[in-house]
């Protein structure tokens, strides 16, 4: 197929300063920040560039934080004739992925992205649970133990990240009996994540329900380019399917692993991670090594993108 593909980050990619240098740099990058601060009733811009880090770590903010990062940094690869053949975003990335490819508005988008963050964080208020990294397991050897962790409480596979890296996401209870199963079933190590909830799991359900509504009255269009999208880690080009997996994706798996090796499958060698940070290049890098991904979320990777562009 050749081309290249657009990778947008979800949460954990954000850091104080994010997108300073091309606020300064850029008028298009300014403007969408005023939006994003308006539109959300408060500072977005001064917190990604000052902090202080424990408020940018809230998911309310982290989640619009990453997605405005992401959405201004692709808008600068466009403006200079790059553009993706197929896109796919981790988690809250696919929001960023979805306006690459046309298919949301950043307006419409940021209007989902701002009460989903907050929905996430009063879910996770409301029933408390954890998380955790699992390193060394095959993917089916952890679907397995969270079965058998499942007498404690619930627990599922939240994030499929690479070969020998899964996130589990559930009840304290489960999770923490989980890690136990799988240090004994011979994982590496077992690692629990300081998160505000127990997201892409059923304890997410309040904050789905609530979110069905929004996105059931969003006006969502056929993207430019295929989707590749959380639920399904497969192209998918219908905006009422597109709908139905932005609802779905709230409480089911990150099926990364999955997503990186179909675009393998579709001949594509080139991507950009669009947005902060570089966790979605490391991953790229476990899962499939002839998928080359360049960074482009500074305005020095993002002038090198425009020049291999």
């Amino acid at each position: 197929m050749g081309g290249c593909v657009f990778l947008f980050p979800g949460q954990a990619s954000q850091v104080v300063g994010m997108a300073r240098d091309l606020f300064e740099q850029y008028e298009s990058v300014r403007e969408r920040f005023a939006q994003a601060d308006e539109v959300l009733g408060f500072k977005l811009s001064q917190i990604c560039f000052e902090g202080p880090e424990d408020r940018l770590m809230q998911t309310e903010v982290t989640q619009p934080a990453v997605f405005v990062h992401s959405v201004a940094a692709c808008e600068l690869l466009m403006t200079e004739g790059l553009e993706p053949i197929a896109v796919a975003g981790h988690s809250l990335g696919e929001y960023s992925a979805l306006v690459a490819a046309g298919a949301l508005s950043f307006e419409v988008a940021l209007a989902l992205v701002g009460p989903r963050g907050k929905l996430m964080q009063a879910a996770g208020v409301a029933r408390p649970g954890a998380m955790g990294v699992l390193i060394g397991l095959d993917d089916a050897q952890i679907t397995t133990l969270c079965e058998q962790a499942a007498d404690v409480g619930v627990v599922v596979a939240a994030n499929f990240n690479a070969p020998g890296q899964v996130v589990v996401s559930g009840e304290q209870d489960a999770v923490a009996r989980l890690g136990e199963l799988a240090l004994g079933a011979g994982a590496k190590r077992f690692i629990e994540l300081a998160v505000s909830g127990a997201f892409h799991s059923p304890l997410m359900q309040p904050a789905a329900e609530q979110m069905e509504a929004l996105l059931q009255a969003a006006p969502i269009v056929a993207p430019q380019v295929p989707v590749l999208t959380n639920v399904s880690a497969a192209p998918v080009v219908d905006p009422e399917e597109l709908r139905s997996h932005l609802i779905q994706q709230i409480t089911s798996s990150v099926r990364w692993t999955e997503t990186v090796r179909r675009l393998a499958v579709m001949g594509i060698d080139r991507a950009y991670e669009v947005g902060p940070g570089a966790v979605l290049k490391g991953l790229v890098r476990r899962i499939e090594r002839g998928l080359v991904v360049d960074c482009a979320g500074k305005i020095e990777e993002i002038a090198a993108a425009k020049g291999s562009g």
